[in-house]
């Protein structure tokens, strides 16, 4: 299991939406139809220590940092949360980005590991979560498989830490399963909706 952890400090009040789930849910392709149907949400660009793919950009997909400069962040207490992956890698959301979001008039929409959504759940006030999972494993496998972007080992941590991840879904605010896009987009929405009410921004 990733481990997880996080600042002293609890975030800026206010609802905060938080999604989650197992790689290959498909909880990417939910949140850009969030964010293109909903201007009054922003995405919080989480910062990692795995190396950019060649059509990541810096900033805009992920705040790429070396170890150390995350190593002087978290001295600093700058995430929200953080999670260090079994493979080594460490991701997490800077404090930064929120107040950014926040100073925008937005609400702020964090894509999350399950041990970090959980931790934000606990320590945020009015943060809601969401995780997103496909319908059966076998099918999660498939589409892990068929995107490519892993190595065969990766691949096989992952699905792994899937299996955990899978066991906590019910403790979450809310369970998607991702069998159909269009109906399970269609929920997130209703969710953010009922949430944050559609098109109100917060300052």
């Amino acid at each position: 299991m990733a481990s997880s952890s996080g600042s002293e400090s609890k975030g800026p009040p206010g609802p905060v939406i938080v999604v989650t789930g197992t790689s290959g849910a498909g909880k990417g392709t939910i949140e850009r139809i969030l964010l293109e149907r909903h201007p009054e949400l922003e995405l919080a660009v989480s910062a990692t220590t795995r190396e950019r793919r060649p059509t990541e950009v810096h900033g805009k997909d992920y705040w790429f940092l070396s170890d150390e400069e995350f190593d002087r962040r978290l001295a600093e207490k700058g995430f929200l949360e953080y999670v260090t992956f079994p493979w080594g890698q460490r991701s997490g959301t800077l404090l930064s980005e929120i107040d950014r979001i926040r100073a925008g008039g937005c609400v702020p929409l964090l894509d999350l590991e399950t041990d970090g959504a959980l931790y934000v759940q606990k320590k945020v006030p009015g943060a809601v979560t969401i995780f997103v999972t496909a319908p059966t494993f076998e099918e999660l496998e498939r589409r892990l498989r068929a995107r490519a972007t892993e190595s065969a080992g990766e691949i096989g941590e992952r699905l792994a830490l899937a299996r955990e991840q899978l066991e906590l879904a019910e403790e979450f605010d809310h369970v998607i399963v991702n069998d159909e896009l269009d109906r399970a987009a269609a929920e997130a929405e209703a969710i953010v909706r009922a949430e944050i009410g559609a098109g109100t921004s917060y300052h």
